[in-house]
């Protein structure tokens, strides 16, 4: 079980907090947290995004993974660690990037759109690969997807995912999914943030119970 597992394995969530500002990110991290989310993002074309990673890592890097999304350059993976954050996430798959975030000893998410892509990935060491954009890799992809991957290769749509389609991906063979805006967009309150983490939640576990 790799590093990233470990973590889907206790919630198979990764919250997507784009647009977020510091000064709210230390009630939503929180709030996600008490839901059972352990995976954070925050997208790098968000307001200060490494403010929010450092305060974030600081709040709750002991219990919950940490990191930022829309990481395009090595530069933005140094700066990332700088702040406390030990996940990269890529909407692309930059050999650079990987090489950068694997050399600083960070967990790796690229962005992939094709089985070539996924595989030139995992081969430069990608921890998990993020199916993206999700809308267009329905369950049908990523079962055929899952038919020609190893086992233990994490498959994580991002875009499109909700609790209709949820059970769907999970049956497909998924092994987690990035949620963005049906969990966080700004302006939303924390206590709707958590109710949202909780549904989500609840049905990921309704489909294991099944």
């Amino acid at each position: 079980m790799n590093r990233l597992e470990g973590y889907l394995v206790k919630s198979p969530l990764i919250a997507i907090l784009r647009g977020i500002e510091p000064d709210e990110i230390a009630a939503i991290g929180l709030a996600l947290i008490e839901a059972g989310v352990c995976v954070i993002e925050v997208p790098l074309n968000s307001p200060e995004p490494f403010a929010s990673i450092e305060r974030l890592a600081a709040a709750f890097g002991e219990e919950a993974l940490i990191g930022a999304g829309t990481v395009m350059t090595p530069e933005d993976v140094i700066e990332v660690r700088d702040a406390g954050g030990r996940l990269i996430v890529m909407p692309h798959s930059d050999r650079a990037v990987i090489d950068e975030a694997k050399a600083e000893d960070l967990i790796c998410i690229p962005g992939v759109a094709t089985p070539t892509e996924a595989f030139q990935a995992l081969a430069a060491g990608a921890d998990g690969l993020k199916m993206f954009p999700g809308e267009a890799m329905p369950p049908a992809i990523v079962k055929a997807w899952r038919a020609v991957m190893a086992p233990e290769v994490l498959l994580l749509p991002v875009g499109g995912v909700s609790t209709a389609n949820i059970g769907a991906y999970i049956a497909a063979g998924a092994s987690g999914f990035g949620i963005g805006s049906a969990l966080y967009k700004p302006g939303r309150r924390t206590d709707d943030v958590k109710a949202r983490a909780a549904e989500l939640m609840a049905a990921c576990r309704n489909v294991a119970a099944g």
